[in-house]
């Protein structure tokens, strides 16, 4: 089992204490977004609604990936049994905790976008798929068989359900190792996990094609469900190295160090380098190829107000992880990572953007109060319910069977 001695310098029974100045931050944050979007959805010009609407299924969307790239951090590493992650496991575990809430979020985001205001405009509309309708739009009768209400719902509400079912079972499962000790917890952590990674790995993509690339229900791409995938992991990367700082700069988290964050460090710089790769085979392909309907996606983000923040997308998601984070020295100092995985959630953020803004709001589009606003209150919301689950249980899963493991790390 390796050297016990270490075990007497941590408390692994010390919790964080959710209070003060973090806790008001967050709550002044929603209240932000809340004013922010109760200003947009009030407005009495359709297009500042419109932008409203996209902007909460942005970050709704952002949020979820987020909580669910926890889950899937946990699940990973019963998997691979890795051992380095055992004495951060936490953090991952109270961002999957919480996906039940995101879930339900993004479900009333998209209903609403389906009914009162529709975003999703280019499918769901009266008559597109009515051969006798002056509407009938012939390739999204083709694809009515998928793209409906009804079975959009019921994926969503399938999707989101099984993860939210697994999230919260591992999270509970660990804590009952607190208690108990023991290896049950640990083997039924690895069966589940076994099973959740199929069912994501295989669900993930049709979930980002319903709730994202349906936006443009013309235009598809194989590319776009892996593309998703990349920066939700990527994101929720970021994420957990946000928190890990931010606890560790708070005095928790003793036995965590450099060579852990150097692990995190890795992960951000190797699926930032995936993303990329991702996101040029999706552009390259369409670009070399010339074919009108599958280049029209990308014609429309090269309009003047979309073309500067399509390349600021790249720059900031591969060209700065690439040379900030490719010296290993960097990966191993707090102030250099968490400077990266701020600007990483900064540049998938616009990333979601570029996604979302060209296929749901048609004209005068702006930049102000309703973006800002609104990813102000998530980012607040997320903080105050991520932050008050963690304080609940003691941060160390001090029962882990990796946990000596991983107070010994070093690389």
């Amino acid at each position: 089992m390796g050297n016990h001695s270490h075990h007497h310098s941590y408390n692994f029974d010390e919790r964080f204490e959710f209070a003060g100045k973090a806790k008001m931050f967050s709550i002044i944050a929603v209240v932000v977004g809340l004013a922010a979007i109760a200003f947009g959805l009030l407005s009495s010009e359709h297009v500042i609604v419109e932008r409203t609407y996209a902007n909460l299924l942005l970050m709704g969307y952002y949020f979820t990936c987020v909580c669910a790239a926890g889950a899937f951090f946990c699940a990973l590493q019963f998997v691979t049994q890795s051992a380095w992650s055992a004495g951060l496991i936490r953090v991952p575990q109270a961002m999957a905790s919480i996906l039940p809430i995101a879930s339900v979020i993004l479900l009333v985001i998209c209903g609403l976008g389906l009914t009162t205001h529709n975003l999703y405009h280019h499918w769901n509309a009266d008559g597109l798929t009515d051969p006798n309708s002056p509407n009938y739009d012939a390739l999204v009768a083709g694809k009515s068989a998928f793209l409906n209400v009804p079975g959009f719902l019921i994926r969503q509400v399938i999707f989101m359900g099984t993860y939210s079912i697994f999230a919260i079972t591992f999270a509970k499962l660990s804590y009952k190792e607190d208690l108990e000790g023991g290896l049950t917890s640990y083997k039924k952590s690895f069966k589940l996990s076994a099973i959740f990674l199929v069912i994501f790995g295989f669900t993930t993509p049709i979930w980002s094609f319903d709730t994202i690339m349906s936006l443009e229900a013309h235009w598809f791409s194989t590319m776009f469900g892996w593309y998703n995938f990349a920066a939700m992991w990527v994101s929720g990367i970021s994420v957990i190295t946000i928190i890990v700082i931010a606890l560790k700069k708070a005095g928790y988290l003793n036995w965590v160090n450099e060579n852990h964050l150097h692990d995190l460090g890795k992960l951000m710089f190797g699926f930032s380098i995936f993303w990329t790769y991702v996101w040029f085979a999706q552009f390259i392909l369409i670009w070399y190829s010339n074919i009108p309907e599958e280049t029209v996606y990308f014609y429309k983000r090269w309009e003047p107000e979309y073309k500067p923040w399509f390349w600021l997308s790249i720059i900031i998601n591969f060209v700065a992880p690439l040379l900030l984070l490719v010296d290993r020295d960097a990966k191993r100092k707090q102030n250099s990572m968490l400077f990266v995985a701020i600007v990483l959630l900064c540049g998938h953020w616009l990333d979601y953007y570029i996604m979302i803004m060209p296929g749901t709001v048609e004209s005068h589009r702006g930049f102000g109060i309703i973006e800002i606003g609104t990813a102000i209150g998530f980012v607040g919301l997320f903080v105050f319910l991520v932050m008050n689950k963690i304080s609940k249980h003691p941060l160390a899963a001090k029962n882990h069977p990796f946990l000596d493991e991983s107070l010994n790390h070093q690389i």
